[in-house]
């Protein structure tokens, strides 16, 4: 089976669509930044390492500190799909990371995003 083509895409180039996103809707990179903080693990600067180094997404999760344990309590809809329900581990992260932005973008708390 081929592998989906966004395995192979840049971090930097998906994290400046998320940017674009929420700035459209009123929010800000640092939301966005906070919310991959969470789920991935990545600080500030590792954050900036990987955008500046183009990494793709599928060694983006590879290399995530520390992948987040409640990433399990994002549920619902994304591009028609549950992303509970996705079988393919790295598609799962990368559908919860658009939730997440999702959510940012539609202005819900931040509590609520990282589920506190």
């Amino acid at each position: 089976m081929t592998e989906h083509r966004i395995f192979g895409t840049s971090f930097a180039a998906i994290h400046a669509l998320y940017v674009k996103k929420v700035e459209r809707k009123g929010h800000s990179e640092a939301e966005v930044d906070q919310v991959v903080e969470w789920l991935t693990g990545y600080d500030q600067a590792g954050l900036e390492r990987v955008i500046a180094e183009e990494v793709d997404l599928r060694t983006f999760f590879a290399q995530a500190p520390a992948f987040n344990p409640n990433a399990t309590l994002i549920t619902g809809l994304i591009c028609g799909i549950r992303v509970e329900e996705i079988d393919d581990p790295l598609m799962q992260r990368i559908r919860y990371l658009d939730k997440l932005v999702d959510e940012v973008a539609r202005g819900k708390k931040m509590a609520s995003i990282l589920r506190a």
